[in-house]
């Protein structure tokens, strides 16, 4: 069989990256700006630029294509910029109000005026529906249909493209939901979209559903009106093939699937790094580290304990609103290459604005006026003046070093190159505290993990972000520019499902535990069927979710034994749970019983992965690749640093600091003391001093 290209696509806040496997193994990558407008405009320039590379049309480039598999953002700038569909909710009765009560929690504890979050659906535009189910499913109070006709026609009214339907206890009983769904596109065939809660998020309680199901409803039409518009745009180019979607479950699945549950693309970008890394990782043989993406907006970072990355199912908290659904977490900042730096009241301040791809940062020349970190890194000489960007781009050092003259170094009363590393280490210094607190907040020690760094700034930031958290083994992967375009590429079909049932585990209903495992099990070989997806090419892996009494967050303990649970391994599961309670959160009471709190699925397909990811050149010795010198600064004087050319360079070559390696889009720095060798993989591992 003919094997075509493969493309994985991320688009970010700054720019659009690409990566593309070549029928013959080869990976080339490439980035272009982002366009907010319309990201499809930004993908679709991206695969134009690979066509370029490739000798070739996009029409016949396109055509060729075995897979496009996409990370994007439009979910996440759907709540920051709160502009999703006008959205409104049918909620039973004397619930109306769940989603503005938030449980009671609060970001600023201590600021009691602090506001609330925008409303996805305003009171008005929230209408109680009199029907009751009990936990057990049975109807306590028939669903009012005359009222759900009303509600609908009131919704009509006021202007809402997007409904969401949440009842108590639907997840364990929908007829209501369901219903009351049928009566909606009866009274309102032009709606755009309509989020079950029991579709959405199958568990309870009540807050964590409505307000999961709202998000999706808010979201959905965004994201089915981009990638509606992106197929057209695939499709008219010759692309045949099937898209597949980034989710924040670290998977891949179709859109049809992603359509129901628009609420799982939320950092779906962040994730597929986080992916990359984990493959990037394991062939290095590494199995605990800490995972950076610093990009031109955000950093985001990720903690992997024995080649897994961390999942939350409890307390996800997205833009101000809880998401119930199993997410990988990654935790960003506003810390990256277009971070803006000022002075306010004589301190130095680096982010969290950022000058984006437009107009980006003064160095580009694109009518960028604020001195950003980007500008800081061309000052201190880590950055090429010519052949920025792949060779695009020519950097005007002279207006960076005027523009952080005049907004910082004038105000704080030092000199420009002063004032650059202090945006250096203002910079570092964030990323390493939010670092910090993403890692005490899992019991892990810094010292003890590796550091993996990509994004376009984060071979330029890496070592100095580890040398401030204790970390001598950082990996840079040598795609690092367009590292979660890779991760997008080498994630497998994953669909991720949780069923609720809370009981203390001496209590569990054998039964009905078996009979969640087989709900869940159905459910996944239905979602799995439809992307061609055979029985026995699929991993199953069925957990518990437990906790103490009196915990917020459960964990996910392995349940083997799925359909064939028995009372005697009830003890067994107990044991299971305290040890890895133990082991990953630092303690455990195994005199205390734990709570079950629910059943989860994750069915896994595997999808194929590039040997390697990045070609590599043929020189051994580091002197044949030597491109010059560049003075850069490390923090005491500036020092001519050797400049090397990375793609020339062959596996095995190591590099002593201080040292420039310039790649495509990006450049790698080692500092005074540190080591840089060139592995198979095309991952360059730097040993700090």
């Amino acid at each position: 069989m003919t094997v075509g290209y493969r493309v994985g696509i991320d688009v970010g806040g700054t720019f659009t990256d690409l990566i593309c496997v070549t029928p013959a193994g080869e990976v080339v990558l490439d980035k272009t700006p982002t366009t907010p407008e319309d990201q499809s405009i930004g993908v679709m320039n991206g695969l134009a630029l690979l066509a370029e590379r490739f000798a070739c049309s996009l029409h016949e480039l396109c055509a060729q294509l075995d897979i496009v598999v996409h990370g994007t953002t439009t979910a996440d700038n759907t709540m920051i910029e709160m502009n999703g569909a006008p959205t409104g909710l049918l909620v039973t009765k004397g619930h109306r109000d769940e989603i503005e009560m938030r449980r009671v929690h609060k970001e600023q504890i201590w600021d009691p005026s602090y506001p609330a979050p925008p409303p996805i659906a305003r009171r008005r535009a929230r209408i109680p529906i009199p029907e009751r189910m009990n936990h057990e499913g049975r109807v306590l109070l028939p669903l009012d249909e005359e009222a759900v006709r009303a509600g609908v026609r009131r919704l009509r009214h006021l202007g809402v493209e997007s409904i969401a339907i949440m009842f108590l206890f639907s997840f364990v009983n929908p007829e209501h939901e369901r219903r009351a769904a049928e009566i909606v596109r009866e009274e309102f065939p032009d709606v755009s979209h309509v989020s079950l809660s029991h579709e959405v998020m199958a568990r309870g309680p009540e807050f964590e559903r409505v307000s999961t199901t709202l998000v999706n409803a808010y979201v959905a039409p965004r994201i089915a009106a981009y990638v509606d518009q992106l197929q057209e745009k695939l499709r008219d180019a010759g692309y045949a093939g099937q898209l597949l979607i980034m989710q924040s479950t670290g998977g891949v699945m179709p859109p049809d699937y992603v359509a129901r549950r628009a609420v799982t693309l939320l950092a779906s970008g962040p994730t597929g790094g986080v992916m990359g890394a984990t493959l990037a990782a394991k062939r290095a043989g590494i199995d605990d580290f800490v995972a950076v993406d610093m990009g031109g907006t955000s950093f985001d970072l990720a903690l992997v304990r024995g080649g897994r990355p961390e999942i939350k199912t409890d307390w996800n908290w997205r833009y101000r609103y809880y998401i119930g659904l199993p997410m990988v977490d990654v935790q960003s900042v506003g810390a990256g290459g277009g971070s803006i730096a000022r002075v306010r009241q004589g301190a130095l301040l680096v982010g969290p604005d950022s000058a984006g791809s437009a107009p980006g940062p003064v160095s580009y020349g694109r009518g960028g006026d604020r001195p950003t970190v980007t500008d800081a890194d061309a000052v201190l000489g880590y950055l090429p003046e010519d052949g920025f960007a792949g060779g695009r781009m020519t950097l005007d050092v002279e207006a960076a070093r005027a523009a952080i003259e005049r907004d910082a170094a004038a105000a704080l009363g030092v000199d420009v190159v002063e004032a650059a590393w202090g945006i250096e280490r203002i910079v570092n210094a964030n990323m390493a505290n939010a670092t910090r607190r993403v890692l005490a907040a899992h019991g892990a020690d810094p010292r003890t993990l590796a550091f993996i760094a990509y994004g376009g700034n984060g071979a330029v930031h890496a070592w100095a972000i580890a040398a401030e958290l204790g970390i001598h083994r950082v990996l840079v992967p040598r795609a690092a520019p367009a590292f979660s375009a890779l991760g997008v590429l080498v994630a497998d079909y994953v669909v991720d499902l949780v069923r609720s049932y809370v009981v203390p585990l001496s209590q569990v209903d054998l039964e009905r535990m078996r009979s969640l495992a087989h709900e869940v099990h159905d459910e996944a070989r239905k979602e799995m069927e439809p992307a061609g997806l055979a029985d026995d090419a699929t991993t199953v892996e069925l957990f518990a979710q437990m906790c103490y009494p009196g915990q917020n967050f459960d964990m996910s303990v392995p349940l083997p034994e799925g359909e064939t649970l028995a009372e005697s391994d009830l003890l067994e599961l107990a044991e299971r749970f305290h040890t890895q309670h133990e082991r990953d959160r630092g303690f455990c009471f195994r005199n205390q019983q734990p709570l079950v709190r629910g059943v989860r699925l994750v069915a896994r397909s595997e999808t194929p992965k590039p040997d390697h990811f990045a070609e590599t050149g043929t020189v051994l010795d580091p002197s044949a690749a030597l491109k010059g010198h560049r003075d850069a600064y490390f923090g005491v004087a500036f020092v001519a640093t050797p400049v090397y050319d990375g793609p020339a360079l062959a596996p095995g070559c190591t590099i002593s600091g201080p040292a420039l390696i310039e790649e495509p889009f990006t450049v790698v720095v080692i500092p005074p003391g540190a080591t840089a060798t060139l592995d198979t993989a095309g991952n360059y591992e730097l040993t700090l001093g």
